[in-house]
């Protein structure tokens, strides 16, 4: 790729149910990662956005009524443009949706627009688990919701017992098909989940930073999350609710294959991402692979000259069975010179290399 391009996560829940925290969250955790924000706020007052302004340089809102109205993505793009120029240098933009807003109509726009610098970073859907059942009376919208996400964040699992909350995560599992779904306290996911963290120069990945050590015991971030609660609560760690998986492979990918294991991916499985090597299928090019919740994106990009060629892989997610994973990848590789691919093997793949026309969600 020419161009790095700025993955777009869209943030969305309903009133209450804890997105500004998680937000600002996110903010307080990003450490090296230069975050965007773009606020879409309801009514008069810009509140959620002065409540970020304060700890980011310059946050963009959207200003009086529901970005979700607009009749096309002139408006958002505007908003992207001055985000993804390259003296802003971010690494990710988020926009945290009103809470009456339609989050499919945000992702279209996002989708649709025509800025070559940005890529779709998933739905990330808030639920609280302690007004679960009434929102759901108030708002019947939720149950269209929760299948168009690719991350659902179960939120404020403090505030309800064991059996409240499974049976919260059994109707949001059962609304939400193959999204993600994972626990959160006080709006607590990492950040990985979502986005590449940059690590600064000098420090060590994994070690703990100035603000693990500042937030990390910290509570009640705005939305009322606060439950004058410490110790075992402020041992919880986000991590925890999901699973990393790498893999390295020597031998080229079969493209019919690898298809098939993308096109089935599992449940549970949020993100993908890498270099594949295809080998003599496209003996030109690496392909590197963006894949979040149902979206997939191939990006080909010359082999860098002396370079290794290997299919490297992440992949990442809650629930998943790393083992099960590990063996069906390296189902993919090709076993030798009579498992060439046919000429036609890489059409599938190709569909899922950007185009220049505007695209919908699939």
């Amino acid at each position: 790729m020419t161009t790095q391009q700025i993955p777009v996560v869209v943030l969305a829940g309903f009133l209450g149910a804890g997105k500004t925290t998680l937000l600002n969250h996110l903010l307080r955790s990003s450490r090296g990662t230069r975050i965007g924000v773009m606020v879409n706020d309801f009514g008069d007052i810009g509140i959620d956005a002065m409540r970020i302004a304060g700890q980011v340089g310059s946050t963009v809102s959207l200003g009086n009524g529901c970005l979700c109205c607009a009749v096309d993505a002139s408006e958002l793009d505007e908003y992207l443009e001055v985000l993804t120029r390259p003296e802003s240098r971010l690494d990710v933009i988020v926009i945290e949706a009103s809470g009456l807003a339609e989050p499919q109509e945000l992702v279209r726009m996002v989708l649709a627009s025509e800025n070559e610098r940005i890529v779709y970073g998933g739905l990330v859907q808030v639920v609280d688990a302690a007004e679960f059942s009434a929102t759901r009376e108030r708002h019947p919208e939720t149950d269209r919701h929760l299948p168009i996400a690719d991350l659902v964040v179960v939120n404020k699992t403090d505030r309800v017992s064991a059996a409240e909350l499974l049976a919260v995560r059994e109707t949001v599992g059962e609304l939400a098909g193959k999204a993600v779904v994972v626990d959160a306290r006080h709006g607590r996911i990492d950040p990985e989940l979502l986005f590449d963290r940059v690590v600064p120069e000098g420090e060590i990945e994994g070690q703990m930073s100035i603000e693990d050590i500042l937030y990390g015991e910290e509570y009640g971030d705005g939305d009322g999350d606060s439950d004058g609660m410490g110790g075992a609560h402020a041992h919880h760690h986000p991590h925890a609710s999901y699973e990393t998986v790498s893999l390295t492979a020597a031998s080229p990918l079969h493209p019919r294959r690898l298809m098939a294991f993308l096109d089935g991916r599992p449940e549970g499985l949020y993100r993908i991402k890498g270099f594949v090597d295809f080998g003599s299928a496209d003996p030109d090019n690496r392909y590197t692979v963006h894949a979040v919740g149902r979206f997939l994106r191939f990006y080909p990009e010359r082999w860098p000259e002396g370079e290794e060629r290997l299919t490297q892989l992440v992949l990442i997610g809650s629930g998943i069975d790393a083992a099960r994973l590990r063996k069906e990848l390296g189902e993919c590789e090709r076993t030798g010179p009579q498992d060439t691919p046919d000429e036609n093997s890489m059409w599938g793949v190709l569909r899922y290399v950007q185009h220049s026309e505007d695209e919908e969600p699939s």
